[in-house]
């Protein structure tokens, strides 16, 4: 059988160098990109009968110009960023990667959330600089020391990542509701479902893992944010435009939100103009919760076993 022509758009952050794509390169022609501008996408695929990407857009126009491709592998669990209506009319496979980063996205939830309520760098900074060595006292906080245990912590979609978030919630002793369609009798015990309301109104912390929908951009809101309480904490490590940044950013500065901790932001890279980089008590990372290496190795695992699964005709992880 004559082998496929493979072509990866973005691979550089899924692959910087740590892994291997031997297994990828015993599969077909390959031929990988570490980025790929808009503007090359055509050129670059097209004698490509595969093509792998993360963030590049495979959009209508594009698939025009392509008339070899049969398969789409998103490296990731969203799939937006390739029209998946148009390419099931042109019979283009379109697969994604599930669950490969749940233990390591619920992690960074948590590395935000403590970061807020302890600030362990500031006061870390603070002793390497001498000030416990100038104190006068054995003990000083540099910002208020607050304890989880408690506290309730809400679930805005309960997938497989919101499951694990509040696993670890109910171990740090939090009290955790969720806004989910599931029933109480099919949730642990430790998992109270609510309306988005109640949830707002009663959540110490809200944390955001539902999919990105015409509904849910912008859930959180000038609106929300006010049957929110005053002091609460916000997470957002799903997708950045779950948000309205100038609410948020408008929130933080005037006290409403106590702290909010972000991952994810509506424009990636970040724009300089974004509110949020210079509102009070934000706190960023550059969307890396799924990027441990033991989540990448698990998703290097799935892309080659949908693939293999492709080429074998026995197509898994479909989404179109």
């Amino acid at each position: 059988m004559e082998k496929k022509n493979i072509v990866v758009l973005d691979g550089y952050t899924l692959n910087p160098g740590d892994l291997s794509w031997d297994a990828l390169k015993a599969l077909g022609n390959c031929t990988i990109y570490d980025r790929t501008a808009p503007a090359d996408v055509v050129e670059r695929c097209k004698e490509a009968d595969i093509v792998l990407t993360n963030k590049v857009v495979i959009n209508e126009e594009i698939m025009a110009e392509l008339p070899r491709l049969q398969y789409v592998g998103v490296l990731a669990t969203g799939y937006n960023v390739v029209d998946i209506a148009n390419a099931a009319k042109r019979g283009i496979v379109v697969t994604n990667i599930p669950a490969y980063s749940t233990d390591s996205v619920a992690q960074m939830v948590f590395a935000h959330l403590l970061n807020i309520v302890n600030a362990v760098q500031t006061h870390s900074d603070s002793v390497r600089c001498g000030e416990w060595c100038r104190s006068a006292d054995f003990s000083y906080m540099l910002s208020p020391q607050t304890e989880l245990a408690g506290k309730t912590l809400g679930i805005v979609g309960l997938g497989n990542i919101g499951r694990r978030v509040a696993r670890i919630a109910d171990a740090f002793g939090l009290r955790v509701v969720a806004k989910t369609s599931k029933s109480a009798d099919e949730l642990p015990s430790y998992i109270t479902p609510v309306t988005l309301d109640t949830l707002l109104a009663e959540s110490d912390v809200v944390t955001l893992h539902c999919p990105l929908t015409s509904e849910t951009q912008h859930l959180i809101n000038a609106a929300t944010i006010e049957q929110m309480k005053d002091g609460a904490i916000l997470i957002n490590t799903g997708r950045g435009p779950l948000i309205d940044e100038e609410a948020v950013a408008d929130a933080l500065n005037k006290g409403k939100l106590r702290a909010a901790g972000f991952d994810v932001l509506a424009v990636e890279p970040a724009s300089y103009h974004n509110p949020l980089l210079r509102a009070r008590n934000a706190f960023f990372t550059p969307h890396i919760a799924w990027a441990s290496y033991e989540a990448r190795v698990r998703l290097m695992d799935i892309m080659l076993g949908n693939i293999e699964a492709f080429l074998s005709g026995n197509v898994i992880n479909k989404v179109n």
